[in-house]
């Protein structure tokens, strides 16, 4: 059977004390904690900044070798420059992430929305991704895994689906407003063409502005997310057949994200 990694977008948020740390613990033991509980983690803070050395040094010295970090591309590469006259902070990135070794996952390559306005279209992207992921095995190396996020439902194409595929690079999943809904999504990932890169990766994101109209604080569940849930452990079971599948989840997708892996893993057990 193929692995199913699951855990959330970050760990150091303070009002998961209590609800899911036990009470009194330091934002600096919240990582020792989380890794007992999760098999990955997708990190968020590299997308702002590369991390320090003594950073991910700690990292690895506080999980086991199974565990999985999965790095998020900084923007700077993603956004500020899209894909262009961005080798340095690219090798950067690369290199000091190697220090993680065994416990180096995917990296996430997340890409803005990309109004009409931006002067980015679908073609665009596909032109400056092909020479970006030729660098990227350059500097890497074959084996390390890469996964790319749109966020504009036009852009799911062929053509892009066909590059990945070139590069053995998959393509995000997200349950996010501005892309199709799940049970399309289903449908959709039914096509071989349509899974790229060998193995699945899926963001439990959720609609940001939406639950912040009604809390902007994390330590319990304000959405009923259920039916969605049901629908995406069909999918997991499905992408488990043909890879490796990782499952991540967000604080905005129903209000406390180790709830909602929670969930999904009750799901799972009962076959669904």
């Amino acid at each position: 059977m193929n692995a199913l990694h699951l855990g959330t977008a970050g760990w150091s948020y303070p009002d998961w004390v209590g609800p899911f740390y036990p009470d009194g613990t330091k934002r600096g033991d919240m990582f020792a904690r989380y890794v007992r509980r999760f098999s990955a983690v997708e990190l968020d803070s590299s997308f702002y900044g590369i991390p320090s050395e003594s950073s991910i040094a700690t990292w690895a010295e506080r999980s086991s070798e199974t565990f999985l970090i999965c790095p998020k591309f900084p923007q700077e590469i993603s956004h500020e420059r899209f894909l262009v006259d961005c080798d340095d902070t690219h090798r950067v990135f690369v290199e000091r992430f190697e220090r993680l070794g065994a416990r180096l996952g995917p990296s996430l390559l997340q890409f803005p929305y990309f109004r009409r306005d931006s002067g980015v279209d679908a073609g665009e992207m596909v032109r400056r991704l092909d020479p970006f992921l030729a660098r990227h095995r350059e500097l890497a190396g074959p084996t390390r895994r890469v996964v790319v996020e749109v966020r504009n439902k036009a852009f799911l194409r062929d053509d892009l689906y066909s590059l990945l595929s070139n590069h053995g690079v998959a393509l995000a999943t997200i349950d996010h407003p501005w892309m199709p809904d799940p049970e399309d999504m289903m449908r959709r990932m039914e096509s071989s063409e349509h899974r790229p890169g060998g193995f699945s990766y899926l963001r439990l994101l959720g609609d940001r502005k939406a639950i912040e109209r009604v809390t902007k604080k994390w330590g319990r569940e304000v959405l009923d997310q259920s039916w969605r849930i049901s629908i995406w452990v069909r999918w997991i079971t499905a992408m488990r057949q043909h890879g490796d599948v990782f499952v991540f989840a967000n604080n905005h997708y129903a209000g406390h994200a180790p709830s909602t892996i929670a969930k999904l893993e009750e799901r799972l057990s009962a076959g669904g």
